[in-house]
């Protein structure tokens, strides 16, 4: 495909402007959600005869400023009808015509416009919160009109700019009997040959920011985790599906194979526990199971410490075998990653690791192992993806380092100087059947003093596509899309960067699109896509409007190698069983042992092989006084995993310390209340009822 280089207006005074404009109104979809929707309605055209289209030089005529599409932009050939966002600097103008002219010799065509104002999407009621805002216009964005071309007409320009530039110039006129013109402003885009082939799997969730627990990835709270959903969304269509949602626990970082039979997906389980990994294979009905669900943790091996993470995990192309990042052998969660949650709901969270090692899963023989190479406690290493014939892994790797320095005061912001400072560089390194080798750096994505991550390699092996920015990776306010070449070389700034925040890319199977999430038109994440030719050069960002409400986030967008259909609706039984053992935790640790022993039972009845569930049934009947059906759930958890090896009974010590507790209040024994509710508030800070004996006690003897 020719590339459009950035075209001249100078005849008109007109340059076109970077897209910032929100493309909030563009809502033209029903919604089970509440609020507002857009009522603007797709203009028809009619053609002007086959003669090329020419505008008189008027110097006279006011600059429109067309904000969206930009000049040089480049559509796949199934997208839907975009929303052209425009700026008129006449205050007279009043109705718009549209006129599109084609360089294959087609009719130009014509549409009339009222050149409706921008406006907010429709809103979800649930997102609302004390700690966000709703979407608002920028008065930029508030000057601007819009118009959206109707199925026929958006076809027919699709159609005859395909390979061809296609000039659309939108005039403006005092009135609508479209007489006298006084304004004018051009813009040249086409459509692509390459279609996108491959629908978008994404997160869809609401920005909610929530207080920060040390060492505790936690983005949203227990209570809003239910209002995370997953989608699917076909560019062709003009909503998105709705496949999950509901769940009482957390899904994260999701893969695919190449050939999309099979999905990855970081799983959050009990006790805010992100050791689980869920591998199951793809197809339009899915139900994720307990089997479905691997543990890191419960994966022992001897080169690395039990882990309950698995960071950013990574399916290879055959399916065959995962990378993951997992902690040191020696250090602790807390040790081994940066976490801050902030007030500020447009950037509520910062998250990276500052130690680690890669290691590798084997489906077949269900073993894990270090990726030797790559296993250096020197460093942190981390983003692992596969080369598309799963012969090379590139990553990212820095200094290992203490996530809180002494002394060091927690961040406010985001990029705040105040952030624990991490750079990484992108190195290769040979899979070689898990035997790994030499890691090597790659040139112009390594040692440049800025940070390097979130590689992707494209399907054809030729490039890597990464984030560049000045500390830590991914979702920062100056992250920055840049292209190498596989092996190294010039990297290159993309010219589908929008001016906030640019990541969670994607390539399309065929190599020839992009998809990535900007918060450059509102603070709630959307989904774009540039256009990739044989040479690595990109064009201007699209964007993929109506993904969700104008007050939720795109975030994780990753193509998927299935038909439209391939992916209908999701189930995750699994979920629920975690969901359960969260309650009989909560249950044991308050001392309510009737209720807790008939919630492990449930649990048990949805994950039979819960070794941690028998576990926990056995020291509840244990203090209960059944003796023999305790230590018949202790021999089965036992008996499930030999080496499990929790001696320090965790709920039998919660119900020991409970009673203690209890006791001492009964006795006035002060001294003895406080080192056992310590130790009950260690374990469930929020327990109002000790708190509040503690507080009596302390009263007491301030009165002695």
């Amino acid at each position: 495909m020719k590339r459009l280089g950035a075209r001249s207006l100078g005849i008109y005074g007109v340059a076109a402007a970077t897209a910032v404009i929100l493309g909030l109104g563009a809502v033209r979809h029903a919604s089970s959600m509440a609020g507002s929707a857009y009522a603007q309605q797709p203009a028809s055209a009619h053609a002007m005869g086959s003669s090329p289209f020419s505008i008189p030089d008027d110097p006279n005529l006011a600059v429109i400023t067309i904000d969206y599409p930009e000049e040089g932009s480049i559509f796949p050939p199934e997208i839907t009808p975009p929303t052209f966002l425009w700026r008129d600097a006449s205050e007279s103008a009043s109705a718009w015509t549209v006129d599109v002219a084609f360089t294959d010799g087609s009719a130009r065509i014509r549409v009339n416009s009222a050149g409706e104002r921008l406006r907010i999407g429709e809103i979800d009621p649930r997102c609302i919160s004390a700690s966000n805002e709703l979407p608002k216009l920028t008065p930029q964005q508030a000057a601007a009109r819009t118009w959206i071309p109707d199925a026929a007409t958006w076809e027919a320009i699709k159609s005859h700019s395909k390979e061809h530039p296609a000039t659309i110039t939108i005039t403006g006129f005092e009135d609508e009997h479209l007489v006298h013109p006084v304004s004018r402003g051009v813009v040249v885009i086409q459509t692509s040959m390459d279609p996108v082939g491959a629908p978008i799997f994404y997160r869809d969730v609401p920005l909610i920011p929530s207080e920060l627990e040390e060492g505790v990835i936690k983005p949203l709270a227990k209570g809003d985790l239910p209002l995370l959903s997953w989608r699917l969304r076909n560019i062709a269509e003009p909503n998105s599906r709705l496949l999950l949602t509901g769940l009482h626990t957390c899904a994260n970082c999701h893969s695919f194979s190449r050939d999309g039979k099979t999905l990855g997906m970081d799983l959050d389980g009990p006790a805010n526990d992100k050791g689980l990994y869920v591998l199951t294979s793809i197809k339009p009905e899915m139900s994720i199971r307990n089997q479905d669900v691997i543990s890191w943790s419960s994966l022992r091996d001897e080169t690395v410490a039990p882990s309950r993470i698995g960071f950013m995990s990574q399916v290879s192309p055959d399916g065959k075998y995962v990378l993951t990042m997992l902690r040191g052998l020696e250090k602790r969660l807390a040790d081994s990653y940066y976490v801050v949650n902030f007030k500020d709901y447009r950037f509520l969270q910062v998250f990276y690791p500052t130690r680690g090692i890669l290691a590798w899963y084997n489906r077949a023989t269900g073993r894990r192992q270090t990726l030797p190479g790559a296993d250096d406690p020197r460093y942190v290493q981390t983003n692992a993806v596969w080369s598309p014939d799963g012969k090379y892994v590139v990553f990212a790797r820095a200094e290992a380092r203490d996530p809180y320095p002494k002394g060091q005061k927690l961040a406010e912001r985001a990029n705040s100087p105040e952030e624990t400072q991490i750079q990484y560089d992108l190195y290769r390194i040979p899979f070689n059947d898990g035997k790994g080798g030499q890691p090597v750096p790659i040139a112009g994505a390594s040692h440049d003093g800025m940070s390097n991550s979130f590689p992707k390699v494209s399907p054809d092996g030729r490039w890597i596509i990464f984030v560049k920015c000045r500390n830590a990776q991914l979702m920062r306010p100056d992250s920055q899309l840049y292209i190498v070449p596989a092996e190294g070389g010039v990297a290159r700034r993309m010219r589908c960067n929008t001016p906030l925040m640019n990541s969670w890319h994607s390539f399309s199977p065929n190599g020839r699109w992009l998809v990535f999430s900007s918060k450059s038109r509102t603070p709630y994440t959307q989904m774009f896509l540039t256009h990739l030719d044989a040479e690595g050069n990109d064009s201007p960002a699209i964007l993929i409007d109506n993904s969700t409400a104008a007050n939720r986030a795109v975030n994780i967008p990753e193509f998927v190698n299935i038909p439209p259909d391939g992916m209908m609706k999701i189930d995750v039984p699994a979920a629920e069983s975690y969901r359960l053992f969260d309650v009989a935790s909560d249950l044991t640790a308050k001392g309510q042992l009737e209720e807790a022993i008939a919630a492990w039972k449930k649990v048990l009845e949805l994950d039979p092989r819960n070794a941690k569930a028998h576990n926990n049934l056995g020291n509840a009947l244990m203090w209960q006084g059944n003796l023999a059906e305790g230590t018949a759930h202790l021999q089965k958890a036992r008996e499930i995993d030999p080496e499990f090896n929790e001696v320090q009974n965790d709920f039998g010590i919660a119900f020991y310390n409970r009673e203690q507790f209890r006791a001492a209040m009964k006795k006035s024994d002060c001294d003895a209340a406080g080192l056992y509710g310590n130790k009950i508030l260690a374990v469930a800070p929020d327990d109002a009822e000790v708190k509040k004996d503690l507080a009596d006690c302390a009263l007491k003897k301030i009165g002695k």
